[in-house]
């Protein structure tokens, strides 16, 4: 860029009310919708109605395991439990069911119009926090590149919407946003916005962009820093929202790739197997009144102007405050306030990565799980379609499980402590018995309980399998018919190892959550998933000791009971090993050398991640590097910058700006820039580049400091 050419970082504002919603009044009753499929009560009554027969008939049997002679208080509390868990497995296991037939039918896509450019403009928004420039921007050029090849470009607007609070991470965003400009010839098309307050975190970031920018726009789309989209899967939904004016949002489904770790390519593996199964299940009976997972979705403006306003929940942290888990409650909304949700899982062209270790999946949990706790806030809301409340229960039951889980093997083992320690009671006072009543627990029947249970946990594996087998470049692509089976093995020995490990971490998270501790915002990290083994052995020394000693334990009471905690004892013992091989990147190399947890987009890569990886490989090369002193020595960064400023602080309305005055203070006392910048904390770097009058006193002093010369 040339110092002193004007520019636009963004387009002309066009303000759109978003009100926020109340959850204590609802308004009137929709009715169905044209979008929706026919058949829908039938639908939800096949899959509700076979998971409550399965989980009554599981109920039964696991009731005669426990209760030969008369239910315990604590067998009474054992099934309980089980009802809880099987519930859940059953309703999976039934969805599952309806995703394969729906899968092996073609379904999916049944919201397509005929191909054709759209006729709307449309905004993609790619919300970034402390994020790296360069990945983000190679995957917005290969997308730009793909819509203009479809000559679709003058359709989209691309929006990077920052909050990051690094000050040297801004500053290379601003940098790297300038360079794809010029190397895109985009400056009509893509635009770059920093907030200098993250308030309600990404919510609050769209919500801004909503309110200033969304009267331009029938509809946006939000990418996450690590997706990537096809140019036509974008046309497509955004033909599919032209045709269906009662849709308000549009769904795909993301396939996880990019993985080089053990864990990353286990996650992609089942993510792109047995995935499609599960996601055209839900899709299959959810209907319009479907989900949102936060990203890759396409969304109408209006219909998300008009009932996404998030309150802000009453109480501390961290119930209360700005909503985390948005998407779900967003969507809760859309569907209240009488617009269509939908899934298309047969679109695709939808990209994502995953977190690379165990450690990272651990760190995103725990802020997921505290917000999808805070949904129990959300469900008596006025207003919600049952469907949305069972999205809700969902994401809450997918970390209540883990206490569930963790209290029901407890439950087990302290029945097993009483069968050994405790005398029975033979001949009890209460009425009179011929014959003495022993304490029978049947295993005949409770193994075959075991079975089934397992079988309900497979059949979606095996099905996904299936539905990989009969296509003959999916199946060459997932390593052909031996990769696939010994892939599902392997995956699934891993998965079943690591499972007590994740439960243990995810009943830590609940408990600390109840205990009112916040998890903050943390920027997820992308990288290979190398950790230091001093901080894994840290993070899973207590799951190592937990697991050891209910080994000990188990086999002291009993050889059956410790073969039955075996998979139990056997992943927590080895917590740290696990972690740290499913960490490592060269493991993961050479599981896809040898044809194993592979996946069609990793074998014959779709177009639009091999040019995004090109380009990064190319940016990575010469990476963006700022700074605040670097920003002096560049006049024209340095106009381009003050252009991309956020408002300014308004005096009387907004709070005193206390690191921008203890940094001011800090510039007036120094005639150097050089030696005071670095005295700067982050806060204050962040706080004197975002204020024009900060700015001018550091152009000052660099300009006195350049004047003088030593004698």
């Amino acid at each position: 860029m040339d110092e002193g050419v004007s520019f636009r970082p963004l387009p002309a504002e066009a303000p759109l009310p978003m009100p926020t919603q109340s959850l204590r009044r609802g308004p009137p009753k929709s009715h169905g919708f044209p979008s929706s499929p026919r058949g829908m009560g039938l639908r939800r009554l096949l899959v509700i109605g076979s998971a409550i027969v399965l989980t009554g008939f599981g109920t039964r049997e696991m009731y005669r395991v426990l209760a030969v002679n008369g239910a315990t208080p604590l067998a009474i509390f054992m099934l309980a439990l089980f009802v809880a868990l099987f519930a859940w497995i059953a309703l999976s296991f039934t969805s599952a069911i309806a995703g394969f037939v729906s899968v092996m039918a073609g379904g999916g896509r049944r919201l397509l119009a005929p191909a054709g450019l759209p006729t709307s403009r449309t905004a993609l928004l790619m919300p970034t926090y402390n994020e790296s420039p360069t990945r983000i921007m190679a995957g917005l050029e290969a997308i730009d590149e793909e819509l203009r090849g479809l000559h679709a470009g003058e359709s989209f607007d691309i929006f990077i919407l920052s909050d990051t609070t690094q000050p040297d991470v801004w500053l290379e965003e601003e940098k790297a946003f300038l360079d794809l400009r010029d190397r895109t010839n985009g400056a009509s098309r893509i635009f770059y916005r920093h907030r200098a307050n993250n308030t309600a975190r990404k919510s609050g970031n769209i919500a801004e962009w909503v309110e200033r920018f969304g009267g331009a726009y029938p509809q946006f789309l939000i990418l996450d820093a690590d997706s990537v989209m096809r140019g036509d899967t974008l046309v497509a939904l955004v033909r599919a929202m032209e045709a269906h004016p009662d849709v308000g949002l549009i769904q795909t489904l993301p396939i996880i790739t990019g993985g080089s770790t053990v864990f990353a390519r286990m996650q992609q593996f089942a993510g792109r197997v047995y995935g499609p199964v599960i996601a055209h299940g839900i899709a299959w009976w959810h209907g319009a009144e479907g989900n949102y997972w936060g990203h890759n979705a396409l969304i109408r403006t209006r219909a998300f102007a008009e009932q996404a306003g998030l309150p802000e929940l009453p109480g501390r942290k961290p119930f209360g405050g700005h909503i985390m888990s948005h998407d779900f409650i967003e969507a809760a909304l859309m569907r209240r306030g009488g617009w269509a949700i939908h899934m298309m899982p047969g679109l695709e062209g939808s990209y994502e990565e995953s977190p690379p270790s165990l450690m990272d999946l651990a760190v995103r949990d725990r802020r997921w799980c505290q917000g999808n706790l805070q949904h129990i806030a959300v469900l008596p809301s006025r207003g919600l379609n049952w469907v949305s409340r069972m999205h809700l229960l969902t994401g809450i039951g997918s970390y209540i499980t883990a206490p569930l889980w963790l209290l029901f093997l407890l439950s087990g083992v302290l029945i097993a402590l009483q069968a050994r320690f405790i005398p029975p009671d033979y001949f009890p006072d209460v009425g009179k018995a011929l014959f003495p009543q022993w304490p029978v627990i049947d295993p005949i029947r409770a193994m075959w309980v075991f079975i089934g249970t397992m079988g309900l946990l497979m059949v979606p594996k095996v099905l996904g399998i299936i539905t990989v087998m009969v296509h003959r470049d999916a199946r060459r692509g997932c390593g052909g018919f031996f990769g696939l089976i010994f892939s599902m093995l392997l995956e699934t020995l891993i998965a079943g190892l690591l499972a007590p490990v994740v439960m243990l971490t995810q009943t830590s998270d609940v408990v600390a959550i109840l205990l009112g501790r916040d998890s903050g915002w943390n920027a997820q990290r992308r990288d290979d998933g190398g950790i230091p083994l001093r901080d894994i052995v840290r993070l899973y020394r207590r799951h190592t000791i937990l697991g050891v000693l209910l080994g000990v334990g188990a086999w002291a009471v009993s050889v059956y009971l410790a073969l039955w905690m075996l998979p139990v004892v056997l992943g927590l013992a080895l917590a740290v090993p696990l972690a740290s091989w499913t960490g490592r990147r060269s493991w993961g190399i050479w599981l896809r050398r040898i044809r194993l947890l592979r996946i069609p987009e990793e074998t014959h890569p779709p177009e639009i991640l091999r040019r995004t990886a090109a380009l990064y490989r190319q940016q990575s090369s010469s990476p963006v590097v700022a700074s605040g002193i670097g920003l002096l020595n560049d006049p024209a960064f340095m106009a381009a910058h003050q252009q991309m400023l956020p408002p300014g602080r308004r005096p009387g309305i907004d709070p005193l700006n206390v690191p921008l005055l203890i940094g001011s203070a800090k510039l007036a006392e120094s005639e150097c820039a050089a030696r005071v910048w670095p005295t700067l904390d982050a806060a204050e770097q962040r706080a004197v580049l975002s204020d024009r009058r900060a700015l001018e006193r550091l152009v000052t002093i660099s300009a006195i400091a350049s004047k003088v010369r030593p004698f």
